[in-house]
């Protein structure tokens, strides 16, 4: 994987990772609103638009601050958003943790597997990271898988706003 220091931007094998920005609103809205990927991202909701930019934004800002955000995931030989993947702040006070997402046409083909892992590195080399957190709704069963590849390790179930939980953590 390299890395260009300069700016976020990640490769792998098949993909390119970069920042979210304004240009891939459309793209990233029609994503998150698809069925299979808002049935666990936004707990089913149809988000509005406002809310996807509203997201984009705080993701710059992360970038800014912290040096995480939200990566588009596109393939190497495409233009197309086909996923996302990233640190993001959950619950309150916030805690930062890995956030992955995949256009269902490509569930199965370990591409949240791959973005994830390349985030993982960025977190470790370049951040020197050495514990990353994640959480996932516990009916999500492909998810769980995509924890358990990466080598994360369950350390609690819980049912924060309601939700049942299940939280991962893995050294760097």
């Amino acid at each position: 994987m390299r890395q260009d220091h300069a700016t976020p931007e990640l490769t792998t094998e098949r993909l390119v990772l970069r920042p979210v920005g304004a240009a891939d609103e459309a793209e990233l809205h029609a994503l998150w609103t698809s069925p299979g990927v808002r049935r666990f991202l936004w707990d089913d909701e149809i988000i509005p638009r406002g809310r996807t930019a509203e997201a984009i934004a705080t993701s710059g800002e992360l970038f800014r601050d912290r040096r995480v955000g939200l990566w588009a995931v596109r393939l190497k030989d495409a233009s197309t958003i086909v996923g996302f993947a990233g640190i993001w702040p959950f619950r309150d006070p916030p805690e930062f943790e890995l956030l992955y997402g995949v256009a269902e046409r490509l569930w199965g083909q370990g591409i949240a597997v791959e973005a994830s892992r390349a985030v993982l590195e960025y977190c470790r080399i370049t951040l020197g990271t050495t514990t990353v957190r994640a959480s996932t709704d516990a009916g999500n069963a492909a998810s769980v898988r995509v924890l358990d590849k990466l080598g994360f390790a369950r350390v609690r179930r819980d049912h924060p706003g309601g939700l049942d939980t299940i939280f991962f953590e893995r050294g760097a």
